[in-house]
């Protein structure tokens, strides 16, 4: 598990092809000194497995549908990815709960200055499928980063992102157009299925939301 609070920003040293299958070796001083081989690191929101680990950098092996249904089919040696641990037992959950499994890709529609104020606001168009799960103030994964709902119109997404969060992510080096990682907050999605099981049998009330801890 994961809470969207990026570690280090990585850099792409190699992608290499093997038929369907995709070996990518990320240059990441920090993240390699914490990893043994088979550990879980998020790599812009997908949790995937360190192998061929150096003093400086660690390979994962990407499967066909990792490759296609990802941001990473727009990757090529030098793009930054960021990165994060998985959260210690002992540690504080500072963001929300990120899984690493990636619900789809957004477009990013543009990273704008906020009028009168150093922030900014970050621009996305998500599917159609994924806007169900989105509401004001709520929680959303874009690219591994723990962020909040500003503002849902259709389906463009608004986020306001502060310049710490620029500084130390891969939001700066990504332009208009380019697809990125979105995990929606997992609550929505078991909400959404309690739902439906309800609606079957008598509908969902106070008192049932309340014995499922909500």
């Amino acid at each position: 598990m994961f809470t969207g609070l990026v570690e280090e920003v990585g850099t792409i040293a190699s992608i290499v092809a093997s038929g369907d299958n995709h070996r990518i070796t990320i240059k990441a001083p920090q993240t390699a000194r914490e990893l043994k081989e088979g550990n879980s690191v998020a790599v812009s929101g997908v949790c995937l497995t360190a192998l061929n680990i150096t003093p400086d950098s660690f390979s994962a092996d990407l499967a066909k549908e990792t490759w296609t249904l990802t941001s990473f089919s727009r990757l090529a040696s030098g793009a930054q990815v960021n990165l994060e641990l998985p959260l210690k037992v002992d540690g504080r959950m500072g963001g929300h709960i990120v899984q690493g499994h990636v619900d789809g890709t957004g477009k990013l529609a543009g990273l704008e200055p906020i009028a009168n104020a150093n922030d900014f606001w970050l621009l996305i168009d998500v599917p159609e499928e994924l806007e169900k799960y989105l509401v004001f103030k709520g929680s959303i994964s874009v690219e591994g980063i723990s962020l909040t709902v500003a503002k849902l119109e259709g389906l463009r997404l608004t986020v306001a992102i502060i310049p710490h969060t620029i500084k130390m992510t891969n939001l700066a080096s990504l332009k208009p157009g380019d697809p990125v990682n979105l995990e929606t907050d997992i609550v929505a999605k078991y909400l959404e299925k309690w739902t439906r099981l309800e609606e079957s049998s008598g509908g969902l009330t106070v008192e049932r939301l309340v014995a499922k801890g909500f």
